[in-house]
């Protein structure tokens, strides 16, 4: 193995465990991970191994499908570039009796699988922190099939502080629905038509909006008794928490195992009160309109941009000849505004105030150098929330702002606070100016403008820019483009899985 990892040490190695038995769920896995790339071809290392301690005594380890040599062909068709199959004594050479245990922490454990397999979880624990050690991949994927698995896995990722990326991949199924598994094998034609009563009575919980958790769990259930399934647990819970849910608000993982035949089958499906709202906040300059219109299209939401709302009202303020500092001449422009955002045929965002395009007017040094003096009028802030939250009430959205995580969508799905160094915003200032044709002041000048109008936006009466204690901090100083939308999207997908939002 180590002489294998030193070959290309340079490049990325993204790995993906099995118990083998592979199908076409592990092979979708494999491609992800050869598709990820950061500038680097990747290497794709899959496991191989039936861990005996996350097997309770009346499961089947014994009679679990061991298939390796057509693992092999399957992992190597869909690009793998290795596969490891240790055994119990390569992988556990004292014994498991002698292996340092890792427990995660038992508030994951509580309910689904791990209240009905106890001590599965710790033992997937063990051994995929001792491959993690082994192997030292720079990326780990994990399908969302087993969601409590996922979670749990992430958490002792991040709490041993190990260096690899966890990646969540969508669970793959049949055409029927039924998830893919190994397992599924064991089950006979019969056996097999019943098993896509599980899929099915879950997905029919998403036309059920106004259903609660405790009912929507005592339909599935009924679905499957009335299958000839033998429910084992069907669960609503946080999704992050794993904790029961007493109502139906923002994602909700609904959560179920049934046993068919000789197979113990698991499936989820997540609720979604509302899309997913993403709120960017963040300083003047540091580059949220440029990574957030991209990371929108990227995950198919609605890219809303509110700095262009109110250098637009900035603008109609200008044009009118009113004094930009008088609240009461400020308010008047407000009366009859119609101020709308488009998207053009190519992609790119278009605002018009009153009929007139003002997409780059209000991109003028005029405009940037009095936005600041515009929005802390509260009666501009109040105008252009409603209209934003307005916008939000169905979700699918990315919003970004100053205050769009702490005053607008405070109960955004993921908040985001991006920054960069005052250095280096005048310098994207100062590049942005000489593309669009302005004249460029001194760097020094720009960097006291920039500077300045922080200040003012800490410091206003009404909703000064705060990062929301909630909100992950981005620093943007030498991040390409593409690597702060790949950091936005890993964000989003620690909070969103693809199985709810495929984008």
């Amino acid at each position: 193995m180590l002489h294998w990892r030193r070959q290309a040490a340079d490049a990325p190695l993204h790995f993906v465990p099995t118990m083998g038995a592979l199908h076409a769920g592990h092979q979708s896995l494999i491609r992800r991970a050869a598709a990820i790339s950061t500038g680097r071809t990747p290497r794709v290392l899959v496991s191989v191994f039936v861990n005996p301690l996350q097997f309770g005594p009346s499961e089947d380890f014994d009679h679990y499908p061991r298939t390796l040599a057509a693992d092999a062909e399957l992992a190597a068709a869909a690009g793998a570039e290795a596969l490891f199959a240790p055994s119990v004594a390569e992988l556990y050479p004292d014994g498991d009796a002698e292996l340092t245990r890792l427990q995660p922490p038992a508030s994951l454990q509580r309910g689904l699988c791990g209240a009905r397999r106890p001590g599965h979880f710790d033992g997937v624990a063990a051994v995929v922190a001792r491959l993690l050690g082994l192997i030292r991949p720079d990326a780990l994927l994990l399908g969302e099939q087993d969601w409590q698995q996922l979670v749990i896995l992430r958490r002792v990722v991040v709490d041993l502080g190990l260096p690899v990326q966890v990646i969540g991949c969508r669970t793959q199924r049949e055409a029927d629905g039924l998830a893919l598994s190994s397992r599924n094998r064991y089950l006979t034609a019969e056996q097999r038509q019943q098993a896509a009563a599980l899929p099915r009575a879950l997905m029919a919980t998403r036309q059920q909006r106004s259903a609660t958790p405790s009912q929507l769990m005592a339909q599935v259930v009924a679905e499957l008794a009335s299958a000839g399934l033998v429910v084992d647990y069907v669960e609503a819970v946080d999704p992050h928490s794993l904790q029961p849910a007493a109502q139906l608000r923002g994602l909700t993982l609904l959560a179920a195992a049934a046993h068919c035949g000789p197979s113990r089958l698991i499936d989820h499906v997540f609720l979604m009160s509302r899309q997913p709202i993403i709120a960017i906040d963040g300083p003047a300059g540091a580059g949220k309109s440029t990574v957030t219109r991209a990371f929108a299209e990227q995950l198919g939401l609605i890219y809303l941009d509110t700095g262009a709302m109110y250098r637009a009202v900035t603008w109609l303020v200008q044009r009118s000849g009113a004094d930009p500092s008088d609240a009461h001449a400020v308010a008047a422009q407000l009366e009859n505004l119609n101020l709308e955002l488009s998207t053009s045929a190519h992609g790119a965002q278009r605002v018009s105030v009153n009929g007139h395009d003002v997409t780059d007017a209000i991109r003028s040094p005029e405009v940037t150098g009095q936005v600041s003096v515009v929005a802390a009028h509260g009666c501009v802030r109040e105008a252009l929330t409603r209209q934003q939250q307005a916008m939000g009430e169905r979700g699918g959205l990315v919003a970004e702002g100053r205050d769009i995580g702490t005053a607008v969508f405070p109960d955004a799905d993921l908040k985001v606070f991006l920054t960069a160094t005052v250095a280096e915003r005048a310098r994207r200032r100062a590049r942005d100016l000489q593309q669009r044709g302005f004249a460029v002041p001194d760097l020094s000048e720009l960097e006291a403008q920039i500077a300045e109008r922080d200040h003012l936006d800490s410091t206003r009466a009404v909703a000064p820019l705060t990062q929301a204690a909630d909100a992950v901090e981005v620093v943007t100083d030498g991040m390409a483009i593409a690597a702060v939308i790949e950091r936005l999207v890993s964000l989003f997908r620690a909070r969103v899985p693809e199985d709810a939002w495929p984008g």
